[in-house]
Parts: structure tokens; C-alpha cells; sequence
């Protein structure tokens, strides 16, 4: 910079900093902006290498790296020939000893027959050679091939269960046993079922009038429960209707009160009530039960009596003047009876309720609390684990009187029946026959969707004419004011027909069922009254005109067929109104192995989830009004057909 001063054309700069001082600020700033450089670049390879990879170009060797050896040989998976030590030839593998069977049926070249004879032939030699010494070794030799034999039949698993001597079964026959009848068991101390009725023990007398009978084989549930009942147990059977439970039950009852003094003997005892109650729900179902039990108890000189509605209270008062040791009852009746002193409970040692379910749901869980409420505290067992133990069941209190034993049997377990079983039952046994709600395998199940009265009546039509089916049949509707109309209309078919409903007096249906039983008449019109416990013989045909409100209603209607081991079909019409309950008839189509779902049912909206908690609750209502309005009498106290 040049500046003019007092003395022209001299210039004037001004004076220059030290070297040293500009030298060592441009070095620090070159150093810090070589710095920064180095900085960001090394962020911004950092950040490329995150987001693309490394440098394939850039090598990545380090010298501190320890690198592994490349001249090792590596290891060869494949197989050489060469290197195979085993021998060329080797007779165990090369020559493989086939199975001689000899005809009849032994492995390991064992033949039975021949050993049993070379054992006769050696005893003979023995006892030809010697007849004192010689004979006792000879008998020895054969004892132990008897022994040998019976050991080997015992240990064998190839012979059925049915083929084996009852000492020879082992667990694992059991177990088959009871998947080939379906039998499930739940409880402590269960014993095994029965095979037969020769191992079933009861007494001889018994087994003779169940010869009588015509009793051949037991059913499923009385295989299981007899010989749980016969170690005073108590009891829960769960089984379809038509499994032969009436005699599962009656069987050892008879034995129980066999031990027990005999009220004829004892004017004292006579007026104390009966040794045994069966509950039923219905009258028909209790008057059935006394035809059975009659057969067995009569001979044995037992008396029966039925205590039930439709009949004069002051004619059943005369038919107890002199005692009965089995009293079979409606809960309303019984109940009036226990009221008016008519029968005390006082020496009552057996309980039996038939049907448990089916009382529920005409209304008498009441009434059957109040009869167990009545019964005597004195012979009650204890609720422990001595309860499930045969034998300590089986000891006498007080000298002469045992525990009393509780026997429950239904076909399916709503709440109010696990609430009286919990209440009454002490830790009882559980035998359950198939799967609980399910028809049995006898019955084929056949649905059709026909909407309308007229085309369901054409449809009955055809069914009864095609000659498929033999008289007797049963045809269900829900209301009892139907029953008149279709009656009618199956006369004007040119079938004979009768009605079964809640407005029938006790001797209308008594006469009723008669007919039917006694081949005069072809066709039964009911409603659910006649769904439970009615049990007339070889039907062959149930047609269910109006579906089931609930799926329960529906298995108890079409086990009127294929009872006692025979079959049966059940046709059922379905409609619109029947929405709530196609889920479970297709659940029970689809789990019976002679049943078959129809493409309608199985697409249809209704049948692919279950309905709503609270719709179900709305229609089980709406059910059980049905049926106590259908009763005409039969719900609450005056059930049982006041």
C-alpha cells in the first residue's frame, strides 16, 4: 500500500510482521483442515461400507491375522471299496435262516405237538424201564411240560382275550377288551369288567333266571358296572338309552338286599320302608322297570311295587301293606307319598336314578333333592378314600345295616345333574359307554330338509310304503296338539296308528302302548314323553316329523330303535326352525360310523359354528317350556304324572 506523505514521491509501507509468527499460523491451519478432511472421509467410507459392502478390490489381509494352513489335506466323505475291512463272505449275513412254521403257526422252528410227543415218548421209556422209580419221574416230566404249556399260553400276546383263561389276562388284554366295547372308566379301585356272566359273580340262583331270561351276553355297560357295583360303590353310568342299563343296575341291587333280613319276616322292618328306591322320570319308564325287575326279583321272593301318577294313591297305599324291598317311583309321587307318611325312608340303603338327565328336565331336580334329603344320615358313606375301596364299602354298620349305596345312570351330564351327583355321591365311579350325547352305532341316522306340513306328510307317505321298514314305528312330533292331526293322516295312508301325549289319561297310554307292543297297532305319534324310557321291542323306523328342540331330545328319540344290539334307521325332517341345532346333528352325523352327512347339511350357514351362548341359553329355555307345557302335569311336583 502506497501513500503520498509531507514529501511527495517518497511511497510509505507499512512495517511487515515477524516471519516466524505467519509461518506458524499457516501450518496450524493446514493441519487442522488436513485433519477434518481425513475425519470426514473416513465417516464417509464408514457410512458407504455400512450401507454397500465392503471393497471387493481392496484386500483385507492383515500380517497379525493368523491364517489357516491351505496345504492340509482335506477329509474324503465318499466311500472306497478298498478300504472295507469286513469279510467277502460271511455265512450269518449271506445265508439267512428262514422261519419253519411246521404248519401250525410256531416261529423259531418250535413245533408244540412235536415236543409234547417226544415228552410222552421219553415218560413211557422212563416208566417201561422202571415202574416204580421210573413212573414217578415219567408223571414228574409230564407235570412240568403242563406246567411249561400253561406258562407259555399265559405269556403269550398272540392270542385273543376271548381265548384266554380269566387268570391268564394281562393289562394289556384288558385294555383291548375295553377299546373293542368302548368302555372308558374314571375312579380309584375300579375293578376289571366282566367277560361273562360265569365271571361276573353273582350268586348261582341269579345267573339261573338270567339264563331264563334269555339273557346270552352283557351289554358294554353291564360288563363295566356290575362288578363295580357288586363293591358297593357308588356309581356314574353314562350310556345311550337301549344299552341294557336297567339290568346293570337291578342285578346287584338284588344281590345287595339278598344279605339283608327279610321284611316278610319282620313286622318291625315291613312298616320301616323299602330297602331300595328307583328313581324314574317318567311313568312309563317306572312301570317298565318294575316288568324287568319283577322277573328277576319274584323268583328270588323279593316284592316290587311302583309308585307312580295316574293311579289312585289309596290302591298304591293297599299294594305296600305289606312291605316292599324295592319301591320304583316318579319323584312328584313319591315325594306326595313321603308327605302324606305313606312310605318312610328309614332303613333305605340303595338309591338308584334312572334317566337323571331326563328328570332335570322335566323339572325335578327339587323333588329328588328332597327325596335324598330324606333318606337316613346313619348308613352314609364317608368322603374319603375309604369310599373307593370295595371292601370297607362292604362292612357292616351297626351289626346289620351296610353303607348305602348311590347309583346315578343317564345319557348325558347337563350342570344339574353334576350338582346332585357332587352332593349326594361319595368319590363315585365313572363308567362311560362311547362318548357322551353320541346315538348309538346300531341306529342310522338319515336327515332330509323338507319344509312345509304337506310335504313332509307326502314324504312320511312314501316312507311308510316303500315296505322298507316293518311295524312297528314310531313318528315324533313336538307339540301335542299335531299328534291328533297326523295320526289322522297316517290312518288315511292305510296305516293303523295311535297317540302318546301329555293330555292322554295313565290307561290311554298304557292301552296305547299295548297295542303297539302287541303288534296291533303299526304306528306310535308321540312327543317327548314317550322319547325316554319307553321301550317297545324291534322297532325299526323312527321319523322324528318335527326336529328335536335340542340335540339331548334328539338321542333319546332315536334310541327307541336299534336297542339291545339290533339295528335301526331314524329319518329326521329338518326346516328352517330348526337353524340352532343343525350344528350338533352334524357333528353327531359326522362322528356315527353308519351315518352320513348330506351336501346340504354340511354347506349349510347354520351347521358350520355353534350358535351364541345366549341364544343357546334362550332356546334351551323355550325347550324346557315345551316340554313342561307338553307334560301336561308332568314338570315340578306334580311330575311324574299326577
Amino acid at each position: 500500500m502506497r501513500s503520498r506523505g509531507p514529501n511527495k514521491g517518497v511511497d510509505f509501507a507499512p512495517p511487515a510482521a515477524p516471519k516466524s509468527i505467519a509461518f506458524g499460523g499457516d501450518s496450524r491451519a493446514q493441519k487442522r483442515g488436513a485433519e477434518d478432511d481425513r475425519s470426514e472421509k473416513a465417516e464417509v467410507e464408514i457410512i458407504r461400507q455400512r450401507y454397500m459392502g465392503a471393497d471387493m478390490n481392496v484386500s483385507t489381509f492383515s500380517a497379525l491375522k493368523k491364517r489357516r494352513r491351505t496345504t492340509e489335506k482335506k477329509f474324503n466323505f465318499e466311500w472306497n471299496a478298498e478300504e472295507d475291512t469286513t469279510p467277502d463272505y460271511n455265512p450269518i449275513y449271506n445265508n439267512r435262516a428262514e422261519v419253519n412254521f411246521f404248519g401250525r403257526g410256531r416261529l423259531g422252528g418250535f413245533d408244540q405237538q412235536a415236543a409234547d410227543a417226544a415228552a410222552r415218548k421219553y415218560a413211557e421209556a422212563l416208566q417201561s424201564r422202571d415202574t416204580v422209580a421210573g413212573a414217578a419221574r415219567a408223571q414228574e416230566i409230564l407235570e412240568m411240560e403242563r406246567k411249561r404249556k400253561e406258562e407259555s399260553g399265559r405269556m403269550a400276546i398272540d392270542k385273543h382275550w376271548s381265548e384266554k383263561k380269566l387268570e391268564h389276562m394281562r393289562e394289556r388284554d384288558w385294555r383291548i377288551f375295553k377299546e373293542d366295547f368302548n368302555i372308558s372308566t374314571k375312579g380309584g379301585g375300579i375293578p376289571n369288567p366282566m367277560r361273562n356272566w360265569k365271571e361276573s359273580g353273582l350268586p348261582r340262583k341269579l345267573l339261573e333266571i338270567i339264563d331264563q331270561v334269555g339273557y346270552v351276553d352283557p351289554s358294554p355297560i353291564q360288563r363295566a358296572a356290575i362288578p363295580i357295583a357288586l363293591q358297593n360303590r357308588d356309581l356314574i353310568g353314562v350310556a345311550v338309552t337301549g344299552s341294557g342299563k336297567t339290568a346293570a343296575f337291578l342285578l346287584p341291587l338284588l344281590v345287595y338286599i339278598a344279605e339283608l333280613p327279610r321284611l316278610d319276616e319282620d313286622d318291625m322292618r315291613r312298616n320301616n320302608g323299602p330297602y331300595a328306591i328307583i328313581l324314574a322320570p317318567t311313568r312309563e319308564l317306572a312301570q317298565q322297570i318294575e316288568i324287568e325287575a319283577k322277573k328277576f326279583a319274584t323268583p328270588l321272593g323279593f316284592t316290587v311295587v311302583s309308585i307312580v301318577g295316574g293311579h289312585s294313591i289309596e290302591e298304591q297305599a293297599y299294594n305296600l301293606r305289606n312291605g316292599a324291598e324295592i319301591i320304583i317311583a316318579t319323584p312328584g309321587r313319591l315325594v306326595d307319598c313321603i308327605d302324606r307318611r305313606i312310605i318312610v325312608l328309614e332303613q333305605c340303603c340303595y338309591v338308584i336314578m334312572d334317566e337323571a338327565d331326563r328328570m332335570i328336565d322335566l323339572g325335578f331336580e327339587e323333588p329328588v333333592n328332597k327325596i335324598l334329603d330324606a333318606l337316613p344320615v346313619s348308613n352314609e358313606k364317608p368322603d374319603s378314600e375309604a369310599a373307593e375301596d370295595g371292601r370297607a364299602m362292604s362292612r357292616h354298620l351297626g351289626g346289620k345295616d351296610r353303607y348305602r349305596q348311590t347309583m346315578m345312570y343317564t345319557a348325558t351330564m347337563p350342570a344339574a345333574v353334576e350338582r346332585i351327583a357332587r352332593k349326594y355321591l361319595r368319590r363315585p365311579a365313572i363308567v362311560t359307554i362311547g362318548n357322551v350325547g353320541e346315538a348309538v352305532d346300531t341306529v342310522e341316522q338319515r336327515v332330509e330338509f323338507v319344509a312345509g306340513e304337506d310335504k313332509r306328510k307326502k314324504r312320511l307317505n312314501e316312507i311308510l310304503s316303500s315296505g322298507e321298514f316293518r311295524p312297528p314305528i314310531i313318528v315324533f312330533v313336538n307339540i301335542k296338539r299335531n299328534c291328533d292331526a297326523v295320526a289322522r293322516d297316517i290312518k288315511s295312508m292305510g296305516f293303523s296308528s295311535v297317540t302318546l301325549h301329555g293330555s292322554k289319561t295313565q290307561e290311554q297310554r298304557e292301552a296305547a302302548l299295548q297295542s303297539v307292543r302287541d303288534g296291533k297297532t303299526d304306528v306310535l305319534v308321540a312327543t317327548d314323553l314317550a322319547g325316554r324310557g319307553i321301550d317297545v321291542p324291534d322297532v325299526s323306523l323312527v321319523v322324528n316329523f318335527n326336529m328335536a328342540t335340542n340335540i339331548e331330545s334328539y338321542t333319546h328319540r332315536i334310541g327307541r330303535t336299534g336297542r339291545a344290539g339290533k339295528s335301526g334307521v331314524a329319518i329326521t325332517f329338518l326346516g328352517n326352525e330348526d337353524n340352532d341345532v343343525l350344528y350338533d346333528l352334524k357333528q353327531m352325523l359326522m362322528k356315527s360310523s353308519i351315518s352320513r352327512v348330506p351336501e346340504e347339511l354340511r354347506k349349510h350357514e347354520a351347521a358350520q359354528q355353534k350358535r351364541g351362548a345366549g341364544l343357546a341359553g334362550g332356546d334351551k329355555m323355550k325347550g324346557g317350556k315345551s316340554a313342561g307345557d307338553e307334560s301336561g302335569g308332568f314338570g315340578g311336583k306334580g311330575g311324574g304324572g299326577w
